[in-house]
């Protein structure tokens, strides 16, 4: 969004100052020169003067080294100007169009990266909204990005980083169906309340929210009457030195 305004402000003032059909003066640029102006403006901060000029090399020099390598970058550069959509887009269109380059692992991760960012949202911390409160289906393609990428590159540097943020995607899964589970509990919907629980637990084994799911089954199976399968979340509490108070 921010990218669109400032090139719609570009073009009204493009549009008011000019007095002829005379040619614009990158017009007649070569590639190798937008690929290194596209270079010069990220490296110095400015995403979207470097957004501009690889999707003008890709646009006039649709093949080449230089064009395969703006189809890359520009991933980057859309993940830098805060433009997840556009970043996951360039990363699943250097995939389709490059399923073989040697760093098509790259283009896995950065397509997690920005996905996650979908999933969490960079005005989460400022509005104050809880994440647990999101849509996750962005989360849960994050999660399947980064496990392409583990299971078809496991050589891949990104993979450490990818299996650390696949952990933390797990835990915000957990607390997105741990806090539906406490919205059904507390509106008395017992087994819709156990259902989501024991899918916590069976799905999410070591995130956080897996301890107050088993708290949350022990009363839920107390309620509906069930002490045999009450007794046997207890035994798992105890096993792991809790109690329904801690958890």
């Amino acid at each position: 969004m921010k990218r669109a305004l400032s090139l719609l402000l570009t073009a009204l003032i493009l549009t008011a100052c000019a007095s002829g059909p005379e040619k614009q003066p990158d017009q007649d640029l070569s590639a190798a020169t937008l690929y290194q102006n596209a270079r010069a403006a990220w490296q110095r901060g400015d995403y979207d003067l470097a957004a501009n000029r690889l999707e003008t090399l890709e646009a006039r020099y649709p093949f080449g080294t230089y064009a395969e390598q703006a189809q890359l970058d520009i991933i980057y550069v859309y993940h830098k100007n805060e433009e997840p959509a556009s970043a996951v887009s360039a990363a699943e269109r250097f995939i389709r169009l490059n399923p073989r380059h040697p760093r098509v692992d790259y283009a896995w991760y950065m397509k997690g990266v920005a996905q996650q960012e979908q999933g969490q949202g960079f005005l989460d911390d400022l509005l104050n909204i809880d994440r647990a409160a999101r849509d996750p289906e962005p989360l849960r393609k994050a999660f399947d990005a980064f496990r392409t990428l583990i299971e078809r590159y496991p050589d891949s540097d990104y993979v450490a980083n990818a299996r650390d943020r696949m952990r933390a995607i797990r835990d915000q899964l957990a607390e997105h169906e741990m806090q539906i589970a406490s919205f059904y509990a507390d509106r008395k919907a017992w087994v819709a309340a156990a259902n989501r629980a024991t899918h916590i637990i069976r799905e999410y084994e070591g995130a956080p929210a897996v301890a107050p799911a088993l708290s949350l089954l022990e009363r839920v199976y107390g309620r509906l009457e069930m002490p045999s399968l009450r007794r046997d979340v207890r035994r798992v509490l105890e096993r792991n030195g809790m109690s329904a108070a801690d958890a």
